[in-house]
């Protein structure tokens, strides 16, 4: 799979590997030859077997969302005066230009409401010719100018590289009726959060920004630490050094699982309030912790490890479906396709092929890598060795860990993201036909 770097929006996701391809992933065997990247959409074989594969991470299981007309008013009175006059054929048939007339007329306004009242009520057939692609995660300062209206607002907003497209700002705040409600003013904003948090912090007003922290789905500790730093002043060595699950598992029980002391995973992605507080690391750590597991009651754990050892005939724990899940975030960026991603990344997991992600490799190296790193075999290299990482790679919203935990029923095993071209495959063919169809 494909990703530019480590934190930006999925331009492409697509499965590579090396040498001879095997023709299914139940052929499980590995082959040899030069490993090239699968970033810029570019197509590669995948190992498909459990033989050969270097270094298999640790020994975790897992790892090896009515009138009346005219006409009869006429009628009634020739009928009442006694002077009824009989009509013929001819008399019948003239009334059908009128009818055929109206029915004409009564099809053209309901095509004109078709055509153009409903999209603008619902904001289907939108253009997409707004839509840009946007580095997710960076911290901007968008100014909005007095008197500015709803239009203006998300010209500045796009043109900040705060949001994709115009007109699906424009459609949400048209169905959040939050037209008379945004506010001019200099704003601290997040490059691809989400519409309504965006929405709700211009309607709030700038002064609310000073004290509020957005982090969107998708973001590391370090990531977290960078953005604590910016907004309050925070040190992000100083954060990072006190987010270590030690620190807080005797409070936040759920993190026993945890391993290698990280709190990836855990810091749940979202605009947090600290107004009136004197913020410090442990204050926003607690904080985002309180989030994940109040997020999480919701989520039936035991019930999706049950279900996931039924249908793959593998133990998993609660770490290795974030994990999962937090895989998911990085490679697609549609809540539409997570499940079916998870599927994949599920089905090549119970037959002992590589990940092959990329994002897990970017996590590695903290954001872009070459070529040569996809060679380069450590615990993170989805494409050197099988089963997951040893701990997640992000923190993934809750829709990617709703997908993780009941993952589609496919008997897909690639997947090919580009834009708003999605293509699953189940072999190594259909994938690379898949790759050739796609919009140029």
């Amino acid at each position: 799979m494909s990703t530019s770097n480590g934190q930006s929006p999925r331009h492409a996701a697509h499965f590579g590997g090396s040498g001879q391809v095997p023709r299914t992933p139940q052929a499980r065997q590995r082959t040899s030859g030069t490993t090239r990247p699968a970033s810029r959409m570019r197509p590669q074989a995948v190992p498909g077997s459990r033989a050969g594969s270097t270094g298999a991470v640790g020994t975790r299981s897992a790892l090896g969302s009515t009138g009346v007309s005219s006409r009869t008013a006429q009628a009634t009175r020739r009928a009442g005066s006694g002077n009824v006059r009989k009509r013929g054929k001819r008399g019948r048939a003239s009334a059908l230009p009128a009818i055929v007339a109206g029915v004409i007329a009564a099809a053209a306004v309901i095509g004109l409401v078709v055509l153009l009242v409903i999209p603008r009520l619902t904001g289907a057939g939108s253009s997409d010719a707004d839509k840009q692609q946007i580095t997710a995660g960076q911290v901007v300062e968008v100014t909005v100018p007095d008197g500015s209206g709803a239009s203006a607002i998300a010209k500045a907003l796009y043109d900040a590289g705060v949001i994709e497209s115009k007109s699906d700002f424009l459609n949400q705040v048209r169905r959040t009726n939050s037209e008379l409600s945004l506010k001019s003013g200099t704003y601290s904003l997040v490059t691809g959060d989400s519409m309504d948090n965006i929405i709700q912090l211009l309607s709030t007003g700038p002064d609310s920004t000073a004290a509020t922290l957005t982090i969107p789905e998708g973001f590391t500790v370090a990531k977290v630490a960078s953005a604590v730093e910016s907004q309050f002043g925070i040190s992000a060595d100083d954060f990072t050094a006190q987010a270590k699950a030690s620190n807080y598992v005797a409070d936040y029980p759920f993190l026993a699982v945890a391993n290698n002391d990280s709190l990836e995973g855990y810091l749940f992605p979202k605009t947090y309030d600290f107004s009136g507080k004197d913020v410090t690391s442990d204050l926003v750590i607690r904080t985002m912790l309180s989030q994940w597991q109040t997020e999480m009651a919701g989520v039936d754990f035991d019930a999706a490890i049950a279900s996931l050892k039924s249908r793959f005939q593998m133990d998993f724990t609660q770490e290795d479906i974030l994990t999962v899940a937090s895989i998911v975030e990085r490679e697609t960026n549609s809540d539409d396709d997570r499940a079916t991603v998870a599927s994949v990344f599920y089905n090549r997991l119970a037959v002992g092929m590589p990940l092959q992600s990329d994002a897990t490799t970017a996590y590695y190296k903290g954001g872009d890598f070459s070529a040569a790193d996809l060679k380069d075999d450590n615990e993170w290299n989805t494409y050197t060795r099988t089963g997951l990482t040893p701990t997640p790679i992000c923190s993934p919203g809750l829709a990617s860990i709703q997908a993780a935990c009941n993952p589609d029923d496919t008997s897909y095993y690639y997947f090919f993201i580009s834009g708003d071209y999605h293509a699953f495959s189940e072999t190594y063919e259909q994938h690379q036909k898949a790759i050739d169809a796609r919009p140029q």
